[in-house]
């Protein structure tokens, strides 16, 4: 039975303040905190004393109405007994973090054990009492529970008007390394000379390199993208530079290429390491004489472009292996911006997961608040191999799942809701040394086996080009067999 004791009246300042923080128990409005038992003459008892404390309530008997309210969202904070027929209380709380992760949950029982106490604090009761319940706890513990929201909805604002502040045209980062991008993307944008960004794929660099040209004086004219690992050298090249008609079969028109689209603007190439020889030869006569011509045409076109360029790679590296031609690598890295990954820059991860709840809430009609503790230290803790774009990714996938106001472990993707998890090898007693051909071979056909066989994507992974790709996989393709003998 349900039993608060003698009830103390409150004074009206207090009552004000408790009142206050009361309607911030949800985000959604005030919130009553709901009393569950199978006593219905307890529940008044217990009613009146914590409308006397200046607390809404809501009692019921049936288990089932209570996580009703809990789905709806118009129950935040929950007294149950542990021991009712309908439902126990240890599976009462299962369901209703099930439900809502941001729930808060008191468990009361008639008979205690230091057991029974430590096993519901494990799985996610706030607090665990013992009747008669103890007026002035009770009293502390629903206040406490009242500052705690106020606190969280006062860092929500704060955080937003920090957002406001900290986002650099579309980029979102408060870490040195970022602020010192941005301040170096201020800078360069200022003069019309080329530049080159360099990073792991999806840590941003198509965003930087539209912040560099909404901020240079040419902000008004076009900016062109292209991404040249996408496209074989004969499309690559109409796509840059145009082509008349009759050029190939197809050109049933003459069409201007990016260059001549962007003139007096910004052509960016994403992935230019992925340009063969060729066409780096056709690149560094844009940039060195300013002129182009259309594919299947002698004529020689003028342009006035300014190119930012980016790449994956270290071109230096790509340079003395051949790969890159030296010339046109002195000419793109003039000067040179360096995006970092997302594991060098762990503490923008809050700010990104609010930028990113904000774009997809809008996006899903979604009133998601944020993310539970446990679901934030996994995000802190994964090694990030996609970079920005694969939390945006893991965000949004989150969204859409979650039923609640706050993003839990079940609505992550399933390889972060184990992070320990390995995969299987073989153990370290019967390790074996093997070349790194074969470590390159094996690595590869695991990312395409995780990719499900889209090799666009398994590229991006490995941080290589669709074409490096291909040549990887042909290279290390079986010899094929004629009359037994192979060919």
């Amino acid at each position: 039975m349900w039993h608060c004791g003698t009830r103390l009246a409150r004074t009206e300042s207090m009552e004000t303040a408790s009142v206050k923080s009361l309607e911030i128990v949800s985000p959604r409005g005030t919130s009553p905190v709901c009393l569950l038992d199978h006593d219905s003459s307890a529940l008044e008892i217990l009613q009146a004393d914590i409308r006397d404390m200046g607390y809404d309530t809501f009692a019921t008997t049936d288990p089932a109405e209570a996580l009703e309210q809990i789905r709806v969202g118009r129950c935040r904070v929950v007294l149950s007994d542990l021991r009712m027929p309908a439902m126990k209380g240890l599976d009462f709380l299962d369901q209703a973090l099930k439900l809502d992760p941001g729930v808060v949950v008191i468990l009361v029982t008639s008979h205690y054990s230091l057991e029974s106490a430590v096993e519901s604090i494990k799985r996610g009761a706030y607090d665990y009492m013992v009747k008669p319940i103890d007026h002035a706890r009770l009293r502390r513990t629903l206040d406490e529970i009242a500052a705690l929201h106020d606190q969280r909805r006062r860092v929500r604002e704060l955080e937003e008007k920090l957002l406001k502040d900290l986002e650099f045209h579309g980029i979102v980062g408060k870490s040195p390394a970022m602020l010192e991008v941005f301040d170096l993307a201020r800078k360069v944008a200022k003069h019309y000379t080329n530049v080159l960004l360099v990073g792991a794929t999806g840590t941003g660099k198509e965003l930087v390199a539209r912040a560099i040209h909404h901020l240079s004086p040419v902000s008004q004219q076009r900016l062109a993208i292209c991404n040249c690992s996408a496209l074989v050298d004969t499309l690559l090249e109409s796509q840059l530079f145009g082509h008349v008609r009759g050029a190939f079969t197809g050109a049933t028109d003459s069409r201007p290429g990016l260059f001549e689209y962007a003139n007096g603007g910004t052509v960016f190439l994403d992935e230019v390491a992925e340009m063969s020889l060729p066409m780096q030869a056709k690149l560094l006569r844009v940039i060195q004489n300013r002129e182009i011509q259309r594919v299947g045409s002698p004529e020689v076109r003028q342009v006035n472009v300014r190119l930012i360029a980016a790449t994956n790679r270290d071109l230096r590296a790509e340079v003395l292996a051949g790969r890159f031609r030296e010339d046109l690598y002195y000419r793109l890295t003039s000067i040179q911006v360096r995006i970092p990954s997302l594991t060098e820059r762990l503490e923008d991860i809050p700010l990104l997961v609010r930028f990113f709840l904000n774009k997809y809430n809008e996006a899903y009609a979604k009133h998601i608040s944020g993310l539970t503790r446990r679901t934030q230290a996994v995000l802190l803790q994964h090694r990030w191999p996609g970079n920005v774009r694969e939390l945006e990714n893991v965000i949004s996938s989150a969204c859409i799942r979650a039923g609640g106001d706050f993003i839990d472990m079940g609505d992550l993707p399933e390889h972060l809701q184990r992070p320990g998890q390995r995969a299987p090898g073989p153990p370290s007693d019967t390790w074996q040394p093997v070349s790194l051909e074969e470590v390159r071979r094996t690595h590869i056909q695991r990312v395409l086996e995780m990719c499900q066989g889209n090799r666009l994507r398994a590229a991006q992974i490995l941080g290589i080009g669709r074409t490096s790709l291909y040549r990887y996989l042909k290279r290390d393709a079986p010899p094929t067999k004629v009359n037994g003998t192979a060919a």
